[in-house]
């Protein structure tokens, strides 16, 4: 728990740290997606090929070293969303407004992606695709809570209230993310208790920690392209010429 809170505070300072050297301008997300398809595609092989069987679950365990990652990663990256939206409402500034948007939809995709995964592995070892436990119900009310903060933002025309809106809707919904990754020691559930590196057997730590780099580097690179796609809109839109309301326009006398 102690290392995973390190590695957490390690990985936000160096976030801040390229803010400030404003590295989310300077890097080419291709490039760091290509990174993180080369290590998560090293890493998968690791775990899916070159590792040794999970003793209990067998084969079947291997898909540990697809879904654990994805899971930790969108957390983190829900985690930033939080960030992203408290910057938002203290600043004002357009481009946290931005980077929220992208990161909010890049997290419910792996959001997806890991209910996805997690149904695929339950088959097997639960008998059943999907179960009302715990971890499933709070995943479940995560992804459609920021969702629902996506639709809502969506809704609203005026960009000062919309970036407050969804910021405050963020910080909202992200209540629920420590939820989910306590409920499974928080009640009784089917679904194991977290995954690390260091509740796992030594044969497993490499191929785990390659994948889930692998995945935030990628990850990181999605927010990239979709935020600076985001923030010339939002910067296009506030170049436009205002437009009469047309609830408030009089028809003409004839």
């Amino acid at each position: 728990m102690i290392i995973k809170v390190v590695v957490t505070i390690v990985l936000l300072v160096l976030g801040v740290l390229g803010v400030k050297l404003r590295l989310h301008e300077r890097l080419n997300p291709m490039l760091v997606c290509a990174v993180g398809f080369l290590l998560l595609a090293y890493g998968h092989y690791l775990g899916l090929f070159a590792s040794p069987e999970e003793a209990m679950m067998r084969e079947v365990g291997r898909i540990f070293h697809v879904h654990v990652p994805t899971a930790l990663v969108a957390l983190f990256t829900y985690l930033i969303a939080f960030i992203l939206a408290v910057g938002s409402l203290w600043t004002g500034a357009r481009k946290w407004d931005a980077y929220l948007e992208a990161t909010l939809e890049v997290g419910i995709l792996l959001n997806v992606l890991l209910t996805i995964q997690g149904s695929i592995w339950a088959r097997p070892t639960w008998g059943i695709w999907w179960t009302w436990d715990p971890r499933l119900t709070t995943t479940a009310i995560m992804v459609l809570s920021f969702i629902g903060v996506l639709l809502l933002r969506n809704a609203i025309t005026n960009p000062e209230r919309r970036a407050t809106i969804t910021a405050t809707g963020g910080i909202v919904a992200f209540v629920n993310v420590p939820i989910v990754y306590m409920s499974v020691r928080w009640w009784r559930s089917l679904h194991q208790t977290q995954s690390s590196p260091e509740t796992v057997s030594p044969e497993f730590q490499l191929p785990f920690r390659i994948a889930a780099f692998g995945m935030l580097f990628i990850t990181v690179g999605f927010i990239l392209a979709r935020g600076r796609i985001a923030l010339k809109r939002l910067e296009a839109e506030a170049d436009a010429p205002d437009l009469p309301d047309l609830n408030t326009v009089k028809p003409l006398d004839v």
